[in-house]
């Protein structure tokens, strides 16, 4: 049977299948039944220096090809974050995904996670309807390059760096990225929708982020020109719902992905539908490991000799 384990950094996982930041992540216990219904790691909602609130319902949007959504980054804030964690026996497996307005306040957050125990973040430098944070930070090159910087500098932590599609040069801000142990890409898309007999936007906050398989095209050639610019280790994330999606994101250059919105639609069995799928498209093809796969469209153009 071939093997599925992968490697992103230093960060080996047993499988590449993660759970996204923002779905069924807003408690310890959520996070725990994900790990133990077969992912391979999770990331938790991303938290920031002070609880906050999120915006007002509609929050949430289903359409035919995904979700809209504004939630508003809500969250308890770091230090309740810590204290409900502080027991949590899986934080080898957990990627706190963190968020603020400035290099500071990600530096103090992310010292505060390593404090805690943890050794993994993912910046969200790219949520793409709250302003100040998220992709407003995001599109700044030179300060994400800061952000990674000092975070580097400062701690010991493994960082990922969840860059925002809402651009029209992803490729520089991978480079000003550079330092991070690997790119997540991507986050959802800025997008809005209208309800005609209400005449009424869908979402309180009129924009919110698109996610859900309308977007996996996009998410597909975000990996593609940034591993292809850059070889580094990429976690793949936007529109997969099943294995077949997930090796579409290997083909070009991931190296493990995530699933969000597909949690809505077939719950916590998914994560080892995805994982079984993935092994028996491998043992099928000839493959003996994920490694053999992941870029070869990128680096040979085909798949070849199988």
């Amino acid at each position: 049977m071939a093997s599925i384990s992968t490697k992103v950094g230093n960060f080996s996982l047993d499988n590449p299948v993660i759970l996204a930041s923002g779905i069924l992540d807003e408690t310890s216990g959520s996070i725990l039944r994900s790990i133990r219904s077969g992912a391979g790691a999770v990331v938790t909602k991303s938290i920031g220096m002070k609880e906050r609130k999120g915006y007002p319902t509609p929050v949430i949007s289903e359409i035919s090809t995904g979700l809209l959504n504004a939630v508003g980054l809500s969250n308890p804030g770091i230090d309740n974050f810590i204290e409900e964690f502080k027991n949590f026996p899986e934080k080898k497996r957990t990627i706190v995904s963190i968020f603020g307005g400035s290099v500071e306040d990600f530096v103090t957050l992310a010292r505060k996670v390593e404090g805690a125990g943890f050794d993994k973040i993912e910046l969200n430098l790219s949520c793409p309807h709250v302003q100040g944070v998220g992709s407003e930070v995001g599109q700044d090159a030179d300060l994400v390059e800061s952000i990674i910087t000092e975070i580097k500098e400062r701690t010991n932590l493994h960082i990922w760096a969840k860059l925002t599609p809402n651009v029209t040069d992803i490729i520089s801000l991978a480079k000003a990225s550079e330092k991070a142990d690997a790119y997540v890409l991507i986050n959802t898309l800025r997008a809005t929708g209208v309800e005609i007999y209400s005449r009424k936007f869908v979402l309180a906050n009129i924009v919110g982020g698109y996610s859900g398989p309308g977007i996996k095209p996009v998410a597909l050639r975000a990996v593609y020109d940034v591993y292809k610019e850059t070889g580094k280790d990429i976690v793949g994330v936007g529109g997969i719902t099943n294995w077949q999606d997930a090796i579409e994101f290997f083909l070009v250059g991931a190296r493990a992905i995530q699933i969000g919105t597909a949690l809505l639609y077939e719950d916590y069995p998914i994560y080892k539908k995805i994982n079984n799928g993935i092994t028996q498209y491998l043992d099928s093809e000839g493959f003996s490991g994920l490694d053999e796969i992941v870029g070869v469209m990128v680096n040979d153009g085909t798949l070849q000799g199988h």
